[in-house]
């Protein structure tokens, strides 16, 4: 990784790039490309250490999301866009789920195509289990890496960004 004193040039245009591409200069890049390690290191990293445990991230995102909901269920197209999930995508993981008895399908009353996601007490046990090591998890490889301030300049940064792209997804 390019420190501040060793800074590479920004990726240079090709020929056949096109007039006007507002290219990433240093340190915008090296900001880039950081910030994509970090996520990717950190996500490989909580992942490694939730599979002792059995689960995916992803596993684990959906049981959270479950057990903040009321009764612990939610539409599967709500869980989906929550996840940041296809609904191809949910399904497959939520029949993953299912053979483990983290989960159960349940029909929406109402709605002959709906279908609800529903936490079982395998699901509530299971999570409640592993929570408290993700957590330390997260803090050791995450929050208490930062100062309170850095934590606080780091939200104020990203929360409109995240508040940018939801909106983007709400259009699609």
């Amino acid at each position: 990784m390019d420190t501040p004193d060793t800074e590479a040039p920004a990726v240079p245009p090709s020929r056949d790039a096109e007039p006007g591409t507002p290219w990433l200069d240093a340190r915008e890049q090296r900001f880039w490309r950081t910030h994509l390690e970090v996520g990717k290191l950190l996500d490989h990293q909580l992942s490694r250490e939730l599979q002792t445990h059995g689960l995916a991230i992803n596993d684990y995102e959906i049981l959270v999301v479950l057990s903040e909901s009321p009764d612990h269920r939610m539409r599967m197209t709500d869980l989906a866009t929550a996840t940041l999930q296809s609904k191809s995508r949910l399904s497959h993981q939520i029949t993953r789920m299912e053979t483990a008895g983290l989960v159960l399908r349940q029909d929406c009353p109402g709605d002959r195509r709906g279908l609800y996601a529903h936490l079982t007490e395998h699901g509530w046990d299971t999570l409640r289990k592993v929570a408290p090591d993700h957590v330390r998890g997260v803090r050791e490889h995450f929050v208490d890496r930062l100062t309170d301030e850095q934590l606080d300049a780091l939200y104020t940064a990203l929360a409109p960004i995240a508040e940018h792209l939801r909106g983007l997804r709400g259009r699609g």
